[in-house]
Parts: structure tokens; C-alpha cells; sequence
């Protein structure tokens, strides 16, 4: 079953194009990796500090493979300077079962 998630941070004021430069080059690496569906960027239209990334792994194996990346703690420890919050803020998505 495919990993879904949403991953969600505020750039601090004054900090939004660094944040945008990390997301993009960090995107453009978990892209490539193998398990890797999806990794959509956005920013809210009413608040474009707000970031929104829509991930999409293979399985569970894709999803660890990914947080074991050597390239995301160097990219985390870049954006928590960045960010109002101590951290991405993630959420779990699961499919809606379609309805009998």
C-alpha cells in the first residue's frame, strides 16, 4: 500500500526565498528517488509562507528508504532555521475506500 502524507511549515518573514531555493534542489533529489510517486510543492494562495508538500511513496520500504536519504538531515537542519515551527508538521493520509 502506497505512503501518503502531507508535510506542512511557515517560512519565518524575510525567509521565503531560502526556504523555496531548499524545497526546490531538495525536491528535484527525492524525485529521483526510486519509490518516490509524488512530492508536490505548494504554497497557500491566502499565505504564501505556507508551504504544502504532498507526498506519495511506493510502500513503506519507499517511505524509510527516503528518511534514511543522506540529503534530508542536512536539508532539515537547513529549514527548522527557517521555519515558525520546530518542525515539518506531517500528516498521514489514507485512500477514501469508494463507497459500495
Amino acid at each position: 500500500m502506497t505512503k501518503t502524507l502531507l508535510a506542512e511549515f511557515t517560512a519565518r518573514e524575510g525567509a521565503e526565498d531560502e526556504v523555496t531555493r531548499l524545497i526546490q534542489e531538495y525536491a528535484l533529489k527525492v524525485r529521483e528517488e526510486e519509490g518516490n510517486l509524488a512530492f508536490d510543492v505548494y504554497t497557500k494562495a491566502a499565505h504564501p509562507r505556507a508551504y504544502w508538500i504532498f507526498e506519495v511513496y511506493r510502500d513503506e520500504d519507499a517511505f524509510q528508504a527516503h528518511l534514511n536519504a543522506p540529503y534530508g538531515p542536512p536539508f532539515n537542519a537547513a529549514l527548522t532555521r527557517l521555519i515558525e515551527e520546530d518542525a515539518s508538521v506531517l500528516t498521514f493520509l489514507d485512500p477514501l475506500a469508494p463507497r459500495p
